[in-house]
Order: structure tokens, then sequence, then C-alpha cells
């Protein structure tokens, strides 16, 4: 007997790869994208022409922009949405919701206007009993679309429901490890964006491999210090979720955080940066919700702060590193 279909919510760059990866994996997918037209064009293509143009679709693969036909017969749904429309998303979802379902998301940040991690949004729109699981991870869309190898964590706090995540995911390029610390791992996940545009300023600024280096470290300082304000685990902040996933978006640049603070170390505009980049940059909104969380839990956190100033404030991307470099003097641990 075939394996019920996984519905893929979300057909940018991350969603239509994790789609590609497991229809590869022999899943039947459906991969929902809310314009018809361009469903349609991938349909036709078979591809998404505008996002991965050089990644055919595997069989298996079915796009379309039918909520209702994605999610029949399905008991996975992989929720790949940018983190502005996670909640609404949800919301479409819950009429379909029971006990047969597994919600798995893949969005990295948290909701701007409240200011809550993704799982509290779960909790509140699907109930706090429903089985859900979060999968992240140093990780380009580019690249899992290649079939190039991959490790990613993916956390849950339902018995069970990370196993069967990983058993849909871990394939012959893709190794997938396990976790109940579902906090941790998206804390990692959304920070981290924060401090590659940080070390994108510094590279646009021509600041060289010696600043980044500092700047990774001390902002996976940062990360551990929220980590720990906030409940999350050590261990987790020093995984695939946290120290993996930063130093991949901090040296690459494939990584849209990374590529947003180039553009402003090299002096262009917020505005002119983001229509450039042309998809969502998820490090520029959580850049306020860091100096919101970092206040709210009395953590120090000046290089996402610097970040902040220089994206909504007018501070210059050379004053900004001014201040980091005139902080007092501290011991480093």
């Amino acid at each position: 007997m075939s394996q019920p279909p996984v519905a893929v919510l979300g057909a940018g760059s991350w969603g239509t790869a994790l789609a590609i990866h497991l229809a590869r994996q022999g899943h039947r997918v459906r991969l929902w994208g809310r314009d018809p037209e361009a469903m349609a064009a991938m349909a036709e293509a078979n591809c998404n022409t505008r996002y991965l143009p050089d990644a055919p679709f595997p069989p298996g693969l079915e796009p379309t922009a039918d909520l209702e036909a994605a999610l029949r017969e399905t008991t996975c749904w992989l929720v790949g949405v940018p983190s502005q429309a996670f909640r609404e998303m949800l919301q479409k979802l819950a009429p379909y919701r029971d006990d047969a379902r597994v919600l798995v998301w893949a969005t990295k940040g948290l909701e701007e206007h409240s200011g809550q991690w993704l799982h509290q949004v779960v909790a509140e729109e699907l109930g706090f009993n429903f089985p859900c699981a979060v999968i992240s991870g140093p990780s380009f869309a580019r690249e899992v679309a290649r079939g190039l190898p991959t490790a990613l964590t993916v956390a849950s706090t339902t018995p069970g429901v990370a196993e069967r995540v990983a058993e849909w995911f871990h394939g012959e390029r893709m190794r997938v490890y396990l976790s109940d610390d579902v906090l941790g791992v998206q804390l990692g996940g959304a920070f981290k964006n924060v401090l590659a545009i940080a070390a994108g300023i510094s590279d646009g600024l021509g600041f060289g491999a010696n600043a980044r280096a500092a700047l990774i470290t001390r902002g996976l300082a940062e990360l551990m210090r929220l980590g720990d304000a906030a409940g999350a685990r050590r261990e987790t902040l020093m995984g695939l979720s946290g120290l993996g996933d930063l130093v991949l978006t901090c040296t690459d640049d494939q990584s849209r955080n990374r590529r947003l603070g180039l553009a402003l170390g090299r002096g262009e505009s917020l505005d002119a940066a983001l229509a450039a980049i042309g998809q969502a940059v998820e490090g520029a909104r959580t850049a306020r919700m860091a100096v919101s969380k970092a206040a709210e839990l009395g953590v120090d956190m000046p290089i996402c702060h610097q970040v902040h100033r220089v994206l909504y404030v007018g501070r210059s991307a050379i004053e900004a590193v001014g201040e980091l470099l005139g902080r007092d003097q501290k011991p480093e641990f």
C-alpha cells in the first residue's frame, strides 16, 4: 500500500527545495502556492522557474494552487511560508485538522507583531496538543534541490513525531538528527539571520576575514546568552540549528541576509537592497524582535542592537562598527 502524500505549503525556494527532496525519497508530494498562474507555470515547466530553474521536479511532485486538493488524504503538512504569513497559513489549515495529521514547519523567524515563537502560534491556532515539529539547520535551498549533502535537526515535544519526520527526510544525501528542544532549534534559526546581516555589513565595508570570524564568535555568544535566558539548551545552540546555521549564513553569498548586509556595507539603502534581493529577508524583520527579546529577558546583544540601528534608526554601518569596537573591555566568558 502506498504512503499518503505529503503537502508542502509554500512554493518559494525553500518549500520547493524540500518538496523536491521528499519526492526524490519516493514520497508523493503536493506543492501548494497561493498564485494559480505561478503554480500552473511550474506544472508546465516541471520546475520552479523563478527560484530554482535548474532543479527539475522528480516524478510524484504535483504543483497546485488548490489548497483543499493539496491537503486531501495527507497526514504530513510541511509549512515553508515566510514568518509573516505563518499564522494565516495555520488558519487555512485549521478546518482540516484531525488526530492523523502532523504539522512540520521549516519557517525561520518569529511572528513580528506579537513577538511569539512559532510553536506558540501553532498552539493558538491548532491547539496545544496538535502533533508538530520544527526542522532547521544549515541548508541553502539551491543545494538541497540539487541533492547535495545536507544535515538538519528536527525537534518535537510530541513522543514519536521527531522520529517520524526524520524518516520522511532522511536519505542518502540528507542526514536528520533528533531533538526535543523546540525553542532552541527555533532560536538559532531565527536570530542567526540578524548576525548574518552584521557579517555582510562587515564584509561590505571591506573589513576582512578577522572581523567576520570575530562577529560569528561573538554572535554565537549573544545566541547563547539569549538561549540561557529563554530556556533553550546550550548544546542545541552549539549544534546544526545554531552554530551550523550561523556559520553558513555568515559566510556564503547564497544567504539573502548576508547579501543584505553586503549591500548596506557598500552604502546602498535598505529599500534598494531589499528590492534587489527580491525575496523575503527574515533577518530584517527579526532584528526588531532581537532588540525586543533582549530587553524583555535582560540580555546584552550588542551586535543585534547595532544591526537594528543600521536598519531602522539611521545609524551608518561605519558608526555601528565604531560603537561595537569602542565598548568597554570585559572578560570573554
